[in-house]
């Protein structure tokens, strides 16, 4: 083999190298390459992820609403019982006290 023959075997492998990865190239593409329904689909996937984040966001600041609202109405409802017991053991000593006073003021009659 001479100098030529060599040189046109390197070109001939070189040029099928490249004659193949072109092809490799072109394969991945053509199998890998994005339609205008994929894109119309994924743009509407985002679209119903944002709309789902959005429905997510209203509904996280609706529960922190209701639970202050909740958390609100329970301290009241709290110191309404605190007082309405504490009225009744006031009332409680004063029927106390009566008793007492219409036993001493009975005895004293009797």
């Amino acid at each position: 083999m001479n100098r030529t023959e060599f040189i046109v075997a390197i070109a001939i492998i070189l040029f099928v190298a490249f004659a193949l990865g072109w092809f490799a190239n072109w394969l991945v593409h053509r199998f890998s390459r994005v339609t205008g329904a994929d894109l119309s689909e994924m743009d509407e996937m985002a679209r119903a992820l944002h709309d789902a984040e959005e429905t997510r966001d209203q509904a996280i600041i609706y529960l922190q609403q209701r639970e202050a609202e909740l958390t609100n109405q329970l301290s009241q409802t709290e110191a309404e019982l605190r007082a309405a017991m504490e009225g009744l053991r006031e009332a409680r000593h004063e029927a106390e006290e009566l008793r007492a006073y219409v036993e001493r003021v009975n005895q004293g009659q009797g």
